[in-house]
């Protein structure tokens, strides 16, 4: 599992690749945890790379959600996988969560 993060014009852009699953998501929960104590309150989560979530991992991204509404700011994720997309509509995720297919439509809804 890699994290990283990149400034895109008003947004803190979370990119994630690899496999997010019991083992890594205590680890990925610490990383981004430490990225959203800043001053950032648009957030872009793209999930390009991620090619396997667990309910560990939707239980991070809930957290991070929540984290988000409760400081006032804005949580998008983007480029989910058609398997990771399945995962969010049969969970209900998808009604929770602002989805957008690509950065660009992320970056300018």
């Amino acid at each position: 599992m890699n994290v990283s993060s990149e400034k895109v014009q008003d947004y803190l852009v979370i990119n994630v690749e690899g496999r997010l699953d019991t083992t890594q998501s205590d680890s990925f929960e610490k990383q981004v945890m430490e990225m959203l104590t800043g001053d950032d309150k648009k957030v872009i989560l793209d999930c390009e790379g991620l090619n396997y979530i667990s309910s560990s991992g939707l239980r991070v991204f809930l957290i991070m959600q929540k984290k988000m509404a409760a400081e006032g700011g804005e949580l998008r994720l983007c480029n989910l996988q058609p398997s990771i997309k399945e995962i969010f509509d049969m969970s209900g995720f998808s009604m929770i969560f602002t989805i957008h297919d690509d950065r660009d439509a992320a970056l300018n809804a």
